[in-house]
């Protein structure tokens, strides 16, 4: 949008905005994300500044960055400086650095100053979550004044939940009072007499948002300060915000763990060339590492020359250790993220998948051993003579990789976590791939050790 359709008159920008008059925030979002980028550019620009600050701030708003980098500048800096402070220094973080060094120049002092801090601090930590919109007062008020504070200010704040008892001398944070014992406060009341007995739960700017969300949920809180060592009150987390930060970070784990690198963008909004960048380099990884399955296959070249019933039974060994090593590998990256287990813990890890991957592959091998037995005696298929044991060797060569898939999928997310990736990135695609090639050799190994002197 130019500038001429700034100045179109009232009647013809409320004309532009019509489509989204009887929609709620909700609704508009949703609407506004089916759009092209022109036409909800337009519709944006049209609206009063309070309602497209309402949809700004919507974290379920998809390309929010390219609809403020389309907006005229002027425009653009003014719903940014409006904006709940967390929420404009996300959508800053969107935008490159020619339209951030555009924009952020022309957002007034006091919006700029406090997005610019925000922007210092690492993503993913409680620094970068925070806003700095929360409701302190002094420890010498009363309850009285204090309501009557949170009636000034309420509009300018992005949660009214929890107040921040501040020493006025120090600016440190004495105690926190919710507004359930505040409202239940008469008005002379010292407002520390309404506060919680328990010292405030805090967290360090520099503290992963994962670790923020396991103290919000373990306080059951719906905001955490965050303090500077002096225990001064930088800003606020709240749960809406380490939702949607968790939510965002539960995605990356899933494209991870399908064996591709996270997309930052809707699945829709990814062009093709990005799409293929994005999937073509693990997948060429995986790929390479499919070929050592090759190679092991050649190395038993002979073996299969002369036992080729042995290769009716490749796909169900490979796909079996796959499986295993999937699930385990599942169960302890989301045991790891939960916290529920610490690095410490990876020997009784592998002590409780041991007998677990025995016992499971004890129930694969038996199935198979079934299933020989029967295609065999049922007239289905001609196994050879020595299909019994064919069956022994099919039913062992189970238990041995269901065993070391559970082990090496249970192992292989500390063994990441330790060297500083991401566990998610043991992804069910690299477990299966690594099971593979080495379930081939515990195979061919067991083979030529029970039909040693038959088939082989």
């Amino acid at each position: 949008m130019n500038q001429k359709q700034m100045l179109r008159p009232a009647a013809d920008a409320a004309t532009l905005a019509a489509p989204l008059a009887g929609f709620n925030t909700a609704d508009a979002v949703e609407y506004l994300n089916t759009l092209l980028l022109s036409r909800a550019v337009e519709l944006l620009g049209a609206l009063p500044l309070p309602r497209a600050v309402k949809l700004l701030e919507a974290p379920e708003l998809q390309r929010a960055g390219d609809l403020v980098a389309a907006l005229p500048p002027a425009r653009a800096a003014a719903l940014l400086g409006l904006m709940a402070d967390d929420r404009a220094t996300d959508i800053v973080h969107q935008l490159d650095e020619e339209e951030r060094a555009r924009l952020v120049p022309l957002i007034s002092a006091d919006a700029r100053q406090v997005i610019q801090q925000l922007l210092s601090y690492p993503p993913h930590t409680a620094g970068a979550l925070m806003t700095t919109e929360f409701v302190s007062v002094p420890a010498t008020w009363t309850v009285g004044q204090t309501l009557q504070h949170i009636r000034d200010v309420e509009r300018t704040r992005e949660t009214v939940y929890a107040i921040y008892v501040l020493d006025l001398a120090s600016q440190r944070l004495q105690q926190v009072v919710t507004m359930r014992r505040l409202i239940t406060g008469r008005a002379e009341d010292a407002i520390l007499d309404v506060a919680q007995v328990n010292a405030p739960v805090t967290v360090d700017v520099q503290m992963d948002q994962e670790e923020v969300a396991q103290l919000i949920r373990r306080h059951d809180l719906l905001a955490i300060p965050v303090v500077d060592a002096g225990q001064r009150v930088l800003g606020i987390v709240t749960v809406d915000d380490i939702l949607d930060a968790l939510i965002e970070e539960s995605t990356e784990d899933a494209h991870k763990f399908g064996g591709m690198e996270a997309l930052e963008k809707p699945y829709m909004q990814i062009g093709f060339l990005e799409m293929l960048r994005k999937r073509g380099g693990w997948l060429s990884v995986l790929f390479l590492g499919e070929m050592l399955t090759a190679s092991a296959m050649q190395h038993y070249e002979h073996e299969l020359a002369r036992a080729v019933v042995l290769t009716l039974f490749i796909p169900l060994i490979m796909s079996s250790g796959g499986n295993s090593g999937s699930q385990a590998t599942s169960l302890l990256i989301r045991s790891l993220a939960l916290r529920e287990l610490r690095l410490r813990d990876w020997w009784k890890v592998a002590l409780r998948e041991l007998p677990t991957g025995i016992v499971l592959g004890v129930i694969l091998g038996t199935l198979a051993m079934t299933r020989i037995t029967v295609w065999q005696l049922g007239g289905l298929h001609d196994y050879g003579e020595h299909w019994l044991l064919l069956g022994f060797t099919v039913a062992a060569a189970l238990v041995g990789i269901v065993t070391f898939g559970s082990l090496s999928g249970s192992m292989l997310p500390f063994a990441l976590k330790r060297l500083g990736f991401d566990p998610a990135s043991a992804s069910a695609p690299f477990v299966a791939t690594l099971v593979d090639v080495t379930g081939l050799v515990i195979y061919f190994s067991i083979a030529a050790t029970i039909l040693h002197g038959t088939l082989l």
